[in-house]
């Protein structure tokens, strides 16, 4: 094999595990992102105007917690699926500054990879 790309074989693995991670990330995702879109009432209607305000001050850093948790989610839906157009075009596993094979042992860590290690630690 002259070109510098994994066998279709590696391929077909990588796909499998990347589209059962991307099935999972999913209903993570829509999880986070209900719990977003429900304002979740705690039945503190009829307690002193105290608690009120500390219930609503712990609800708005749980919801700004809760926005940033989706959002890396989010982006990590994307990575799986940008990984999966490499596994089509067979540009999959090739690192973007080397031009190397990623290892596989890295990729079954982090199917979305697009450095190796060596590129990785150069970064600082």
């Amino acid at each position: 094999m002259a070109t510098n790309r994994y066998t279709d074989e590696d391929l077909a693995e990588f796909k499998a595990l990347i589209e059962a991670k991307l099935e999972e990330a999913k209903v993570d995702l829509k999880l986070l992102q209900d719990s977003l879109s429900h304002k979740g009432d705690h039945g503190t209607d009829d307690t002193s105007r105290s608690f009120n305000m500390m219930e609503d001050g712990s609800e708005t850093l749980m919801r700004e917690e809760m926005a940033q948790l989706s959002a890396r989610q989010e982006k990590f839906v994307k990575n799986l699926e940008n990984a999966l157009r490499r596994i089509e075009n067979k540009s999959y596993g090739v690192c973007r500054v080397t031009g190397k094979l990623i290892q596989k042992a890295r990729l079954r860590l982090v199917p979305h990879a697009t450095l190796s290690i060596e590129a990785k630690n150069a970064q600082g």
